[in-house]
């Protein structure tokens, strides 16, 4: 038996002892939902607590806004945008199919655990659109406007050009820029927002297991790969379709509830295919625990 089977075991064990089921009030996680807030944070100028994770979202032409704080929001399933001290987002389009959003100041870190054929992830930086292509990590600075790829793939549009950037590379977002091309920098080089989207991600990763566990523990309803609300971690929990589940880019697990059901260990890396449904808002609770492979995308 392995260890994260006999970790998984013992969670399950917790829940029965627990019998904690807690149903929320009916909603659906839609890109643009705010998942996590800490510090100074606004959406289109109202301020956000602890209370608003959940139910505030951020509709079209709405700003999310920090001060001395910062805030997590959900895109697709499967892929959070993060935002640093004194940074704006402006949600452009929430549809699955369709997500947009918009630096407007400051940094935006954005974890793409899962991607779509039919998502398109693409965030605007001074008037420049970036497709985010694969999973992976990206960071994006408003001044100097700037995109580095820690892990993943990245299509920018400057102008006419379509310009790839791979894992490892950064590229100058400037519209008049001659010719730009991406170039190697220091992926080790991590700042303070970057740290404390790896910290989200091992919480997220926590939700996710328990999410899935209790899936699977209380025989419930199950709508495939999306999210879904999870009282015991206040938050919308990240459940990949079917599979036993996918490490994220920062090393972090996410569960299926196929995990528990047979007890078997991930498949190798990461970006296991899903269904890409929303679940709705209810009927989760669980516990906390390991089963995370460590080390980050490096």
């Amino acid at each position: 038996m392995t260890t994260m089977w006999k970790s998984a075991a013992g969670l399950i064990a917790g829940l029965f002892a627990a019998g904690a089921l807690t149903v929320a009030n009916a909603a659906i996680a839609r890109p643009g939902m705010v998942n996590y807030v800490e510090g100074n944070v606004t959406l289109n100028g109202q301020v956000l607590g602890r209370n608003a994770i959940g139910s505030a979202e951020a509709g079209p032409g709405q700003v999310l806004e920090t001060g001395a704080g910062k805030a997590e929001m959900l895109l697709t399933p499967g892929a959070f945008l993060r935002i640093g001290d004194n940074s704006a987002v402006k949600m452009i389009t929430p549809s699955l199919l369709d997500t947009e959003v918009e630096l407007q100041r400051g940094q935006a870190n954005v974890e793409v655990d899962q991607i779509e054929k039919g998502n398109r992830l693409e965030i605007v930086t001074s008037g420049i659109t970036t497709t985010l292509e694969k999973n992976g990590v990206y960071q994006f600075d408003a001044n100097p406007a700037r995109l580095e790829v820690y892990d993943g793939e990245a299509v920018v549009r400057i102008g006419d050009r379509n310009i790839e950037v791979k894992k490892g590379k950064e590229l100058p977002l400037i519209a008049s820029a001659d010719n730009p091309k991406p170039r190697s920098f220091d992926r080790n080089a991590t700042g303070d927002l970057y740290a404390w989207s790896r910290l989200r991600s091992e919480y997220d990763a926590q939700a996710s297991q328990a999410s899935a566990q209790t899936i699977f523990v209380n025989n419930m309803g199950w709508y495939g790969s999306g999210w879904y609300w999870n009282p015991w971690f206040d938050g919308w929990a990240f459940v990949p379709a079917y599979g036993y589940g996918l490490y994220g880019p920062f090393g972090f697990g996410f569960y299926g509830p196929g995990y528990f059901a047979y007890g078997r260990p991930f498949y190798g890396g990461y970006g296991y295919q899903g269904g890409g449904f929303v679940g709705s808002r209810g009927a989760f609770a669980g516990g906390f625990g390991g089963g995370f492979h460590g080390g980050g995308h490096r």
